[in-house]
Formats: C-alpha cells, sequence, structure tokens
C-alpha cells in the first residue's frame, strides 16, 4: 500500500504537470515576457500567501493541520521585500488581485475557517512546490532580469531557514504520513489537492490574458 506522501504526489501529478506548462509560465521562463509579467505574477503570490500563513498562525495548536505548520516556510516578509524592490516602497497602494487569485485565496482560507485537513493540501502544493520548482524560478529570474543572486527580487525563493530542502522535504512527506486522517479523508485531502492546482492554472490562465505575447 503507498504512503500518503506518495498518494498525493501521484494523483496530483498532471494537474501539476499542467500547472508548470501554462503558457504564461513557459513565456515568463523562456524570457519572452518583460520584468512587469514577473512583478504581476509576485503580487498574486502575496494574496496566496497572505491567507495560507494568516491561517497558518490560527492553525498552529490544530491536531491535524498544526505539525505543517513550520515558521522556516514561511514566504511573506520575503514577498514584500521582493515587491518593494520591485514596486517601490509604495507597493501596496498599487497592489490589486486577480478575479483568480482572490478564488484562490477565499478557498485557503474556507479550509482554514471549516476544513484544517483541506489547509493541508494547499500548504503542500504551495511550500513543496517553492523548495523544489520555485528555485528554477528563480535561477532563470537573475539571469534573465539581472537580480543579485538570492538577493531583492527573489527572496520569494530562497528559504534561508533551510539548510538542507532534500532532508526538509523528507520530513514533510513524513509527516504527511503521519497525518491524522482516516482513508476518506484521505481521499477528500488529495481531491483538495488537485483544486489547489487548478486554482493556480487558472491564476497563470488570467495573467496570460494580461500579458498575451504579440502574435
Amino acid at each position: 500500500m503507498d504512503s500518503f506522501s506518495t498518494l498525493i504526489r501521484t494523483a496530483s501529478h498532471e494537474q501539476h504537470a499542467e500547472a508548470e506548462n501554462s503558457t504564461f509560465m513557459s513565456d515568463l521562463l523562456g524570457g519572452r515576457l518583460g520584468v512587469e509579467a514577473y512583478a504581476r505574477y509576485t503580487e498574486q503570490l502575496w494574496f496566496v500567501y497572505e491567507a495560507l500563513e494568516q491561517g497558518g498562525e490560527r492553525l498552529a495548536s490544530d491536531p491535524v493541520a498544526g505539525p505543517f505548520v513550520r515558521p522556516e516556510l514561511f514566504r511573506l516578509a520575503a514577498l514584500e521585500r521582493d515587491l518593494a524592490h520591485l514596486r517601490g516602497p509604495d507597493w501596496r497602494s498599487g497592489l490589486t488581485a486577480l478575479p483568480a487569485t482572490r478564488a484562490y485565496a477565499d478557498r485557503i482560507a474556507e479550509c482554514v475557517r471549516d476544513w484544517p485537513a483541506g489547509y493541508i493540501a494547499h500548504h503542500y502544493t504551495r511550500y513543496l512546490g517553492d523548495l523544489s520548482g520555485g528555485q528554477i524560478i528563480r535561477d532563470r529570474a537573475e539571469r534573465t532580469w539581472g537580480f543579485a543572486k538570492k538577493g531583492d527580487g527573489v527572496r520569494f525563493y530562497v528559504f534561508e531557514g533551510i539548510a538542507n530542502p532534500a532532508a526538509f522535504k523528507r520530513e514533510y512527506r513524513e509527516t504527511l504520513d503521519a497525518v491524522r486522517a482516516d482513508e476518506l479523508e484521505k481521499q477528500r485531502i488529495v481531491a483538495e489537492c488537485k483544486r489547489a492546482f487548478a486554482l493556480n492554472t487558472a491564476v497563470f490562465r488570467a495573467l496570460g490574458e494580461e500579458f498575451p505575447l504579440s502574435a
């Protein structure tokens, strides 16, 4: 019988690939979009992580979701430094969420409020993705727009509190395998993982509409 962490990874593989291969992401990583598109994407991340991390503070003592709330993962402060670098000190005044981003953040907040086990699905899809594929984005961003290596503009992708990402991810998967949930609840968490990827893909789609490449 597969472990829960393996189940989650394999069940959401298709959605994961779809999100990674979105046109917007391909254009961004291919250097075909300007830094403005990168800044707009970073703004959208702020809304998602605000929901995740406010939720994390509320769920820190929850028996199901609590073990996943790890301050060394928190990204909001790093995102704010990146936005100050990308948008200037007044970045908050121009911050707007796309409708798709609002729907994503609202769903996270809903899980925090009504279903802590569902929060785990969103936590997993975001933070484990940042620790893995996020490093490719950082490298491309540094090379495409000339950000200092691991400096302002890409701090979101730099986990200073995690010395060994591979060991951390292994430990995280062990926490997943030990999650306090029966089989039915685990299936619901897997379904929520798929939903998280779909919400993320919708944000990419909306960004792609905002930054179309002229044919």
